[in-house]
């Protein structure tokens, strides 16, 4: 496996907010605890995410198109 498909939270928060918006490093930090995150590695106490997996956890988080607020739908 090529080590450059590995992101420390700093660099995948990062991507995130450059190609999505959202994902800050706190919030990756804070899903690791609750499970609300991307899927990781660990490498001792380090962890890392894959770019496939940003874009996925990413994905998952953005509802379908809307046309109208009264659309949306509570989680």
């Amino acid at each position: 496996m090529d080590p450059a498909q590995y992101l420390r939270r700093k660099e995948a928060a990062s991507y995130l907010l450059a190609n999505y918006g959202f994902g800050a490093e706190r919030t990756l930090a804070k899903g690791v605890v609750t499970g609300d995150t991307p899927e990781y590695h660990k490498a001792g106490r380090i962890v890392l995410y894959r770019r496939e997996a940003l874009d996925a956890w990413a994905q998952a988080k953005i509802s379908p198109a809307l046309q109208s607020s009264s659309e949306a739908r509570a989680d």
